[in-house]
């Protein structure tokens, strides 16, 4: 399986917590839809032998652009490469963006799956986020969508915020299976340095009540969506008969994606490579049918590092079987070392060949994960 992601930087205004590019003008629209289609071209070669299973519009917010440059990417990957007939095609949408005309205009280019950025329904925290819509209009932006056919329809939800609290909390999670939405992703509140947020939280001293927050908001969490009969089969992500975000599935399956537009990241399976981040000089380079960008060659360490990150936040886990098969045997000497204390402790349990995070594993992920990786200055006795 292979996906695409196209990154659409533009947005209204400014989240408070976001850490992704963005850019709140729309001058350079035009230029840069123009450079998209150019990018694709210029790479086709990449697609060769590949079947695309996903294409991924995320940003900023994709649900700015028109029917017409949404029509002019996704014509230029239908020309370059060879489509699933079984495709996934999402968009992310904020809830103001949408409307009966914008999901007709989606239908009509086959988008077939929305992911709505309604984060919360209560106003408080909304206007803390500085979001631009309000509870209401997220409520009636999923009512519209369900109302022009959409089905496949997943929405962001973000704990752990400083003006929210368990009843608010239960209250999202109870308006989000009134819907009976297929797919819920939910995020903890990260506070990340380059962000509005961060001089926020430390001015205000937050830090403790968003920590208490995320602790106890996702416990309800993973206890609401279980009650609902949702699996959660990524720490961050849960959905009902098997609808699981087949885009995403790719990242965290360690399969070949292809990111592109400004900021996007590629994956090859050994080579990680993205583009610059400034959207001037990636419509004058493209301009010019040059491709500047960065990448690194992933060593066997990386690529170790890079499946335990990501198949232990997965409900299947991380296959024991394919570590054997890829690694060194220190490799799995180390693992089954660090791994056996978080046995011990019930944060991990083997389901068959595999090992998997329990509830309680989950909230101390990032420890369980970062002690199984392999430091670059970590002497196995290992020949590369």
């Amino acid at each position: 399986m292979a996906g695409i992601y196209i990154h659409i930087p533009f947005c209204k205004k400014a989240c408070n917590y976001c850490d992704f590019y963005f850019i709140t003008s729309l001058k350079y629209e035009s230029d840069y839809i123009k450079s998209l289609t150019k990018e694709i071209d210029l790479r086709k070669s990449e697609f060769n032998d590949i079947k695309i299973d996903t294409i991924y519009f995320g940003g900023g917010t994709p649900s700015i652009l028109n029917e017409k440059s949404l029509y002019n990417i996704l014509n230029s990957i239908s020309k370059n490469c060879v489509l699933n007939n079984n495709l996934e095609i999402t968009i992310e949408c904020n809830p103001d963006d949408i409307s009966i005309l914008k999901l007709k205009s989606y239908k009509s280019l086959n988008i077939n799956r929305l992911s709505i950025g309604v984060q919360s329904f209560n106003d408080e925290d909304l206007k803390f986020m500085k979001r631009v819509h309000n509870g209401v209009q997220a409520q009636k932006s999923i009512q519209l969508s369900q109302d022009q056919g959409f089905t496949n329809i997943s929405i962001d939800l973000i704990y752990g915020l400083p003006t929210s609290n368990i009843k608010i909390w239960k209250k999202n999670l109870e308006i989000f299976k009134k819907f009976n939405l297929v797919h819920l992703s939910s995020y903890s509140l990260t506070v990340e340095k380059n962000t509005l947020l961060f001089n926020l939280v430390k001015k205000k001293n937050m830090e403790k009540k968003i920590e208490d927050n995320v602790i106890n908001q996702f416990i309800i969490l993973l206890k609401e969506m279980k009650k609902y009969d949702y699996e959660n089969y990524e720490i961050s992500s849960f959905c009902i008969n098997k609808m699981y975000s087949k885009h995403n599935c790719s990242y965290w399956n360690g399969e070949k994606y292809i990111g592109i537009g400004v900021a996007a990241h590629s994956f090859d399976g050994i080579k990680r490579r993205w583009n610059k981040s400034h959207i001037k000089n990636y419509i004058i380079n493209l301009s010019n049918n040059k491709l500047i960008y960065d990448f690194e060659i992933l060593d066997n360490r990386d690529l170790y590092n890079e499946y335990i990150l990501t198949s232990l936040r997965t409900s299947w886990g991380c296959s024991i079987t394919k570590l054997i098969k890829l690694f060194p045997k220190q490799y799995i000497k180390h693992f089954y070392h660090q791994i056996e204390k978080y046995q011990k402790v019930n944060y991990v349990i083997k389901k068959n060949i595999n090992y998997c995070l329990t509830d309680q594993g989950k909230l101390f992920s990032n420890k369980v994960i970062s002690d199984l990786f392999i430091s670059k200055d970590e002497n196995l006795n290992i020949v590369e």
